[in-house]
């Protein structure tokens, strides 16, 4: 009897920790127009300092939403754009600050597909939410990549504030 009380009571809470758990999560994602519209920010922030580069926005998940590359930009830059961007999805954070935080796991994370601890990388936060990332590369240096990606953020940041 008091075995099967047991049992009873541990069902019981099993049901109620999984009934609070929702079967369907609603997920805020970066839209194809704000994505679009940070990307050019993004080669145009570069393009008046003299810079061709290409910019990558991912979506939440690591999924490119959208790839730009500047007329004469190289075309490794795409894919280093899209890994810079990555690695801020990964970390949530700008990858400069992840670079300057975790020198001790750089070199891993560099082998893994997708990832690139290099300067250029920003989150995208709508509402305090991450809805995304992007990629800057071309330029000479992180830092001017970085730039290039703030800059874009800033110029669209009432749109990402009052994006939900």
């Amino acid at each position: 009897m008091m075995k099967s009380l047991l049992l009873f009571s541990v069902f019981v809470a099993s049901l109620a920790a999984h009934a609070a758990q929702p079967d369907v999560l609603p997920v805020k994602q970066i839209g194809l127009e704000l994505a679009r519209d940070i990307a050019m920010a993004s080669v145009e922030a570069c393009r008046q300092n003299g810079y061709s580069v290409s910019a990558v926005v991912l979506d939440r998940a690591g999924n490119v939403q959208v790839a730009l590359r500047d007329s004469l930009a190289a075309r490794h830059t795409l894919e280093i754009a899209e890994r810079k961007a990555g690695m801020a999805i990964m970390s949530g954070v700008d990858t400069t600050e992840f670079r300057a935080s975790r020198g001790d796991i750089r070199p891993e994370l560099n082998h893994i597909d997708g990832l690139i601890v290099m300067e250029g990388g920003l989150p995208v936060r709508a509402a305090g939410s991450l809805i995304g990332a992007v990629g800057v590369s071309g330029a000479p240096g992180g830092d001017k990549d970085a730039a290039c990606a703030a800059a874009a953020l800033a110029k669209l940041q009432e749109r990402l504030e009052f994006a939900l």
